[in-house]
């Protein structure tokens, strides 16, 4: 019957719990929002030990500061600690294990295989450009995550200009997953060494057709300049899935890219470092289930964290505020209402986050982020950014930079035609 399946598809089914950017330790110090990061980086392990993954793939940027502060430090370990150790078996085999030998190998070793520490879920993090190795050893904060047995940092660059990137081999009854990581490395730097054939991927020699192989990386994802990204026609095709750390947009649908034949995934950042549009977007994690060749997603919307609302406003396209007069209070009127449309929208936002059932009873939502776009164009009268915003005070949680005023640019070629 389908009971059957069902068992035969778990056994020889990995499951991979993916996520991105927790940048634990970002704004620790803000009064209103200090905890959001370590809260979102519990959540996402949280969610892991629930739903009895087999692993935690994480893309980079575990850390906003390259030297966390021991608050940091101790919020992501007691998370680690509480969720990631116990006495649940790992049923992931290694087959062979080149790729974390290139620290200090007394303790690279793959946690779960360690006697002298209990694993129950094992988690695999590359390096990000917030948590990159530096300082006297070359140490990340990804090393200090290491020797603790907490978590398997691999993708390790030791040199830029000569990548040479060996799997993880981990196999689940008939499921075998080969898993690449290559930590951030500066975007025009790794597009050269790309360009140059600098970058080699090596490949298990047996049952190759059989393995599903998977690329973690953390750059660019599109070009700021000519080389400061990663082209995805730069990845080689025999890759099945490629997860994108960096970006902090949550794309966690993914693209599938019919020239190089994978699939790639953006999951986003856990926790938005900045008021920017592609923050916006409600944050996710996903678990990937790998059977054979096949995968599935399962994409899961987190509900810690705190509603973001952004909303752009044109004055010049608003009918009740009179142009080129005195419009002050017209202009103020207008925007202390749109507002107040932006925290009840966050507000359902958050509750919809929650989904039938409530993390805490009568839990109220958070103060939510709100930011408003205003481009001023045109003769409109405005008020002091920061005096504007601390009317907000108690109800936003940014309430010294709710709105960005802008004066649209001109363009010159106008004047001479």
């Amino acid at each position: 019957g389908p009971d059957m399946n069902n068992e035969l598809h778990n056994e020889n089914t990995i499951r991979i719990l993916i996520s991105s950017d927790p940048h634990v330790g970002y704004g620790e110090k803000d009064p209103v929002r200090g905890n959001d990061s370590f809260v979102s980086f519990n959540e996402i392990l949280e969610i892991a030990r629930e739903r009895d993954v087999d692993m935690i793939l994480l893309g980079g940027d575990i850390f906003h500061d390259n030297k966390p502060s021991r608050k940091a430090l101790y919020q992501a370990l007691r998370s680690l600690r509480l969720n990631c150790l116990g006495d649940k078996p790992c049923e992931l085999e290694l087959l062979s294990d080149t790729s974390l030998t290139t620290g200090d190998t007394a303790v690279c070793n793959i946690n779960y295989l360690d006697p002298n520490i209990n694993v129950a879920i094992p988690v695999f993090s590359i390096h990000g450009n917030h948590d990159d190795p530096s300082g006297d050893g070359r140490y990340s904060a990804l090393d200090i995550l290491q020797v603790t047995g907490l978590v398997n940092y691999f993708g390790r660059v030791p040199e830029n200009d000569n990548i040479v990137v060996s799997p993880i081999l981990l196999q689940k009854g008939f499921t075998k997953l080969a898993l690449y990581g290559i930590s951030n490395v500066r975007d025009e730097r790794l597009y050269h060494s790309f360009r140059e054939n600098k970058v080699k991927f090596l490949r298990p020699d047996l049952y190759r057709d059989e393995w599903f192989n998977l690329l973690t990386v953390h750059q660019n994802h599109s070009a700021h300049t000519p080389t400061s990204y990663l082209p995805e026609s730069f990845i080689q095709d025999f890759y099945d899935f490629v997860l994108w750390g960096h970006e902090h947009e949550c794309l966690i649908d993914g693209s599938y890219n019919p020239t190089q034949k994978f699939t790639v995934v953006q999951p986003g950042s856990t926790i938005a470092t900045s008021l920017s549009p592609g923050e916006t977007a409600p944050k996710h994690c996903g678990i990937l289930n790998i059977t054979g060749k096949d995968f599935h997603l399962e994409k899961i919307r987190l509900r810690t964290v705190r509603p973001f609302i952004m909303k752009d406003i044109i004055l010049s396209e608003v009918s009740s505020i009179p142009p080129m007069v005195e419009n002050k209070k017209e202009v103020l009127t207008y925007l202390i209402s749109k507002v107040e449309e932006a925290i009840t929208e966050a507000n359902a936002q958050w509750y919809e986050a929650q989904g039938t059932v409530p993390v805490v009873e009568n839990e109220k939502p958070p103060l939510p982020l709100i930011r408003l776009r205003v481009d001023y164009t045109g003769g409109y009268q405005t008020e002091n950014p920061q005096r504007f915003s601390n009317r907000f005070v108690g109800r936003v949680a940014n309430a010294t930079d709710v709105v960005q005023f802008y004066l649209k640019k001109v363009d010159e070629n106008l004047y001479f035609q």
